[in-house]
């Protein structure tokens, strides 16, 4: 079980991350001392979407392409509309999420980021949340939705927006201490 001051944590996302749910991630659990890292099937730096109009960038560390899921300890999914949207049309970042969830690695989406757990097949019965929109996507996707800040199931953390990312971040936390969930099966 790693602890969370030297855990690998990977954030997945391209263009349309909603800027929150990418930063704040990424800020909070730097500061708890973890090595965070930002994939995306391009190695240009990657656009948010903030409000009503494109926002700041960020710089991509690694292109999905060349991530070895043994180098991380868990996977990280912003959400946004767009960022997903475009995530779940990508067969490498589909095959990265499947990856990591045959693994047992700790899964964290927020608000449409479940779009590529749902693309992946690992919310079918399983306990999750999103945004209230996909909340149809979710259910016909076999989840048992909740409406509720951040739903964990064998290592697998949704929650719903930005203001749920205080809760979100917390259970990743957690998540990455307990370790693997060799129980789970994709």
């Amino acid at each position: 079980m790693p602890a969370i001051d030297t855990a690998k944590i990977l954030i997945l996302a391209t263009d349309g991350y909603e800027r929150s749910e990418l930063r704040v991630p990424l800020e909070k659990l730097s500061n708890h001392g973890a090595d965070v890292k930002i994939a995306s099937p391009k190695s240009e730096p990657i656009k948010s979407w903030d409000k009503s109009d494109w926002g700041d960038t960020v710089d991509v560390d690694v292109e999905v392409k060349d991530v070895d899921i043994k180098d991380y300890d868990a996977l990280v999914i912003p959400g946004g509309q767009i960022n997903p949207d475009l995530l779940r049309n990508d067969e490498a970042s589909v095959s990265l999420v499947r990856e990591f969830v045959a693994s047992g690695k700790p899964v964290a989406a927020i608000c449409h980021g479940p779009w590529l757990l749902i693309e992946a097949g690992a919310l079918r019965d399983r306990h999750a949340t999103s945004f209230a929109s996909i909340k149809t996507d979710m259910l016909n996707a076999g989840a048992l939705w909740r409406d509720e800040a951040v739903v964990c199931e064998d290592g697998i953390v949704t929650s719903r927006s930005p203001q749920d990312l205080d809760a979100f971040v917390s259970k990743i936390v957690e998540e990455v201490s307990e370790g693997t969930h060799h129980q789970r099966a994709a």
